[in-house]
């Protein structure tokens, strides 16, 4: 059989903390069952709030804070705050105890393995592609600083028949190291050929345990905000050799360059594949503007033109008119010529006409 286990349980006392904090001998199974209810009713009612994680921690007997990690925020705590009090009656209700409510919000979200899966899963209910969606996801932690990414999507995939599995891995998943740090999460998406499963796996580097009560301040902070307690990130060895030897981490590049909006865990960003330098409208205008005088000749350019060329007419027809004009001038001399010879032999005639 299998010997899968699942990356965040396995790591729990380690490199992560229990979500649910409290202790009960009497009423464990009780407990264990409330807090069933309150995540699967906090998720009811929050379907498009991008929940990462919900954390239970129960003080004493009579009172119970809940936080809830979210990409969304305002969506989670409504105008004025009227959906957080809504949120936090109904957990009174469904308790029975009084409830204190916070709100966290995930900075980082394009590295939250669940808020990626529920985006994936998103993706695929809006008739999606499958394969694209699960590529832009991995190329969106992976330009987030993510180390390794795994995303997996199991069920009838483009309609087919048949189910099957089928999963992208960019970069290191090291899930038997210990200190590793993996964050894990699944999502359902419920297409019209039936229900498809997403799995994504997100590897953001090692976490160092620190020994020592300097620290314990900081500690307890972290693990307010939902994150274990004593701990560094560091890179892998592998990342930090390379990084020794002057290579260039691994980047998913898009053929062809270009932008594109990712969206991920709420909101929109600009990414431009490949890098570059971005122009603004006034650059853009400036440079079409100086294209366009390279482009065209000007006025001056166009007076200077005109006289030379007709200049070059004129001394062209003028040195053709000679050649034209020489059978002529050799034909006038024979007519001026011949003119005085047919006056001097006609004045003889009238001469002898008239002595006759």
């Amino acid at each position: 059989m299998g010997q899968k286990t699942h990356p965040y349980g396995l790591r729990l006392g380690i490199v992560t903390d229990w979500k649910s904090r409290w202790y009960s001998d009497k009423d464990y199974a009780a407990q264990v069952a409330e807090d069933h209810g309150i995540r699967k009713y906090l998720k009811g009612e929050l379907k498009r709030g991008a929940i990462s994680r919900i954390d239970i921690e129960r003080i004493g007997g009579s009172k119970v804070q809940i936080d809830v990690h979210t990409g969304r925020p305002g969506v989670v705590i409504g105008r004025g705050g009227s959906e957080a009090e809504r949120l936090r009656s109904g957990l009174e209700d469904l308790s029975g105890r009084r409830v204190k409510f916070n709100v966290i919000e995930v900075h980082n979200p394009e590295l939250d393995a669940t808020l990626l899966a529920r985006s994936v899963a998103d993706q695929l209910e809006g008739r999606v592609s499958f394969r694209r969606a699960l590529k832009r996801t991995v190329a969106t932690a992976l330009k987030a600083g993510a180390e390794g990414v795994r995303v997996q999507a199991s069920g009838r995939l483009g309609g087919a028949d048949m189910s099957r599995r089928e999963w992208y891995l960019e970069g290191r998943v090291p899930l038997h190291t210990f200190r590793a740090d993996i964050d894990f999460g699944q999502a359902t998406a419920e297409t019209s050929v039936g229900a498809v499963g997403i799995k994504v796996w997100v590897y953001k580097g090692d976490i160092m345990k620190r020994f020592g009560t300097s620290d314990k301040a900081a500690a307890e902070a972290r693990m307010a905000s939902g994150r274990p307690a004593d701990q560094r990130h560091r890179k892998s060895a592998k990342a930090r050799a390379e990084a020794a030897a002057g290579g260039k981490e691994k980047r998913i590049i898009e053929a062809g360059g270009g932008k594109r909006v990712i969206e991920a865990g709420g909101g929109k960003r600009l990414i431009e594949a490949g890098g570059g330098k971005k122009v603004s409208a006034a650059d853009a205008s400036a440079e079409l503007a100086e294209a366009r005088e390279a482009a065209t000749p000007t006025d001056d350019a166009q007076k200077t033109d005109d006289p030379v060329t007709s200049e070059e007419v004129t001394s062209e027809a003028v040195v053709e008119e000679p050649s034209a004009e020489e059978p002529k001038a050799e034909k006038t001399p024979k007519t001026e010529d011949r003119e005085p010879k047919t006056e001097s032999d006609g004045a003889p005639e009238q001469s002898e006409g008239g002595e006759s």
